[in-house]
């Protein structure tokens, strides 16, 4: 248990039966009153983003999620199909709880699965990753007084907006918080 100001972004803690990621604390403290955390966290198991605001004081049970590392192996169908390195196990995930991350896995990748007792909760992305594109318009020159954009497909099926002078099969790394293009590989 520790006091709900000692929280760091990248925290995990549980409350209410919910486990809650931190993604930023704000202290705020006024003449006379208790310091106030907000707190943006994200609940592990739905996804969703929300402001929990709690006075210093307020003692919250943190706990550790457990990573391996594993590699994707293929699409199921339903569900995407990881392999252990070391033991050989394979695990499915569905499809609806990785939305956001099948966008940025491309086959043989190795990823960290975090579980918390036995029951698995999410993929952790790098936090770039290289993908090619696959379709692209071509630049028009003199188009451009800033840095122009143009849409994107990637290998994967993810659209992006890449500067102008990106043509097709080349690579590219993309941000895995945001989906934005972040330079060539």
């Amino acid at each position: 248990m520790i006091n709900v100001t000692e929280l760091r972004p990248g925290n995990y803690f549980e409350e209410d039966g919910n486990m809650y990621q931190v993604l930023d604390i704000l202290l705020n403290k006024t003449a006379m009153r208790k310091m106030i955390a907000k707190v943006k966290v994200k609940n592990v198991r739905s996804g969703a983003i929300s402001e929990l605001s709690r006075n210093s004081g307020y003692m919250i049970e943190t706990i550790r999620l457990d990573k391996r590392s594993m590699q994707y192996i293929y699409d199921n169908g339903d569900s995407l199909v990881f392999m252990d390195q070391e033991t050989y196990e394979q695990i499915e995930i569905p499809k609806s709880r990785l939305e956001w991350e099948m966008q940025f896995l491309k086959g043989d990748e190795i990823v960290d699965i975090a579980s918390y007792n036995g029951e698995i909760l999410s993929v952790v992305l790098p936090a770039k990753v290289a993908l090619q594109i696959t379709e692209c318009e071509p630049a028009v020159r003199g188009d451009t007084v800033t840095s122009a954009r143009k849409d994107a497909v990637c290998e994967t099926g993810i659209r992006i907006r890449v500067p102008l002078f990106i043509n097709n099969g080349e690579t590219v790394l993309v941000r895995t918080d945001t989906g934005e293009y972040d330079g060539r590989a």
